[in-house]
Protein backbone atom coordinates (compact mmCIF):
# COMPACT_ATOMS: atom_id res chain seq x y z
CA UNK A 1 0.00 0.00 0.00
CA UNK A 2 1.40 3.56 -1.32
CA UNK A 3 1.85 6.39 1.34
CA UNK A 4 -1.42 7.95 2.21
CA UNK A 5 -3.24 5.70 0.79
CA UNK A 6 -6.56 4.10 2.54
CA UNK A 7 -7.48 0.80 3.41
CA UNK A 8 -10.90 -1.07 3.71
CA UNK A 9 -11.87 -3.12 6.24
CA UNK A 10 -14.84 -4.59 7.29
CA UNK A 11 -15.66 -4.97 11.22
CA UNK A 12 -18.07 -7.05 13.87
CA UNK A 13 -19.22 -6.61 16.60
CA UNK A 14 -20.53 -8.93 18.99
CA UNK A 15 -21.80 -9.69 22.33
CA UNK A 16 -21.65 -6.70 25.31
CA UNK A 17 -19.68 -5.00 22.90
CA UNK A 18 -22.09 -4.78 20.14
CA UNK A 19 -24.97 -3.70 22.65
CA UNK A 20 -21.85 -0.89 23.80
CA UNK A 21 -20.97 0.25 20.57
CA UNK A 22 -24.87 0.31 19.36
CA UNK A 23 -23.91 -1.48 16.18
CA UNK A 24 -23.24 -5.12 14.77
CA UNK A 25 -20.59 -4.32 11.95
CA UNK A 26 -19.19 -1.46 10.57
CA UNK A 27 -17.49 -0.84 6.62
CA UNK A 28 -14.59 1.33 7.20
CA UNK A 29 -11.59 3.18 5.80
CA UNK A 30 -8.44 3.52 7.37
CA UNK A 31 -5.70 5.73 7.17
CA UNK A 32 -2.04 3.62 5.90
CA UNK A 33 -0.65 4.50 9.23
CA UNK A 34 -2.62 1.40 10.91
CA UNK A 35 -0.74 -1.49 10.08
CA UNK A 36 -1.89 -4.46 12.93
CA UNK A 37 -4.93 -4.74 15.47
CA UNK A 38 -3.34 -2.49 17.89
CA UNK A 39 -3.58 0.13 15.47
CA UNK A 40 -7.14 -0.49 14.77
CA UNK A 41 -8.09 -0.28 18.38
CA UNK A 42 -6.36 2.93 18.79
CA UNK A 43 -7.66 4.35 16.05
CA UNK A 44 -11.43 3.16 16.52
CA UNK A 45 -10.90 4.75 20.44
CA UNK A 46 -9.63 7.97 19.34
CA UNK A 47 -13.06 8.30 17.91
CA UNK A 48 -13.98 9.56 21.57
CA UNK A 49 -17.15 8.64 23.18
CA UNK A 50 -18.73 5.45 23.29
CA UNK A 51 -15.45 4.23 20.89
CA UNK A 52 -13.14 4.86 23.93
CA UNK A 53 -14.98 1.81 25.67
CA UNK A 54 -12.99 -0.77 23.40
CA UNK A 55 -9.95 -0.33 26.06
CA UNK A 56 -12.27 -1.19 29.21
CA UNK A 57 -13.58 -4.12 28.11
CA UNK A 58 -12.17 -6.96 30.16
CA UNK A 59 -11.37 -10.42 28.23
CA UNK A 60 -11.59 -8.48 24.68
CA UNK A 61 -10.82 -11.02 21.78
CA UNK A 62 -10.17 -10.60 18.10
CA UNK A 63 -10.04 -12.47 15.21
CA UNK A 64 -9.11 -11.30 11.55
CA UNK A 65 -10.44 -13.31 8.89
CA UNK A 66 -11.94 -15.74 11.41
CA UNK A 67 -8.94 -16.66 12.52
CA UNK A 68 -7.95 -15.36 16.46
CA UNK A 69 -5.62 -12.32 16.28
CA UNK A 70 -3.18 -10.81 18.25
CA UNK A 71 -2.06 -7.17 18.85
CA UNK A 72 0.60 -7.20 16.81
CA UNK A 73 -1.46 -9.61 14.34
CA UNK A 74 -1.02 -7.22 10.56
CA UNK A 75 -4.08 -6.11 8.94
CA UNK A 76 -4.71 -5.80 4.90
CA UNK A 77 -6.89 -4.61 2.80
CA UNK A 78 -9.95 -5.94 2.34
CA UNK A 79 -9.69 -8.28 5.73
CA UNK A 80 -12.92 -8.77 8.11
CA UNK A 81 -11.70 -8.25 11.85
CA UNK A 82 -14.69 -9.20 14.19
CA UNK A 83 -14.17 -7.87 18.07
CA UNK A 84 -16.16 -10.33 20.62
Amino acid sequence: MSRGERMSLKLLFFASLREALGQGSEELDLPASVHDVAGLLAFLAARGGRWQSLGTFRNLRYAVNQNLAQLDTPLRAGDEVAFF
